[in-house]
């Protein structure tokens, strides 16, 4: 049984950082790949950013350039480092991982910026 527990958010300023943690139950070098995903209460859950076992990232567009992703092997966690917040970042962030057509999700955590 696969589990991922997010930890690090809170409430922070427009232009502040938070980093986010994804502590996996196992090694997460067998995951194909990890990634976080955001959703506002209503609206769809959004994809962020991810990270392959293989060290490729991706980004949203929306997050680009602000946020990075990463992962440490021997601590098994995934992290989310965010910079320059703004109000519109304002969401609970899930840590997602995919491995053999199966899809993982932790329980979120809440993020919260206020202009």
């Amino acid at each position: 049984q696969v589990q991922l527990v997010e930890s690090g958010g809170g409430a922070v300023q427009a232009g502040g950082s938070l980093e986010l943690s994804c502590a996996a139950s196992g090694s997460i070098f067998s995951f194909n790949s990890m990634g976080w995903y955001r959703q506002d209460p209503g609206m769809p859950r959004e994809w962020v950013a991810s990270i392959t076992s293989g060290g490729r990232t991706g980004y949203a567009d929306s997050v680009k350039g602000r946020f990075t992703i990463s992962r440490d092997n021997a601590k098994n966690t995934v992290y989310l480092q965010m910079s320059s917040l703004k109000a519109e970042d304002t969401a609970v962030y899930y840590c997602n991982a995919f491995r053999a057509a199966v899809t993982y999700w932790g329980q979120g955590t809440q993020v919260t910026v206020s202009s």
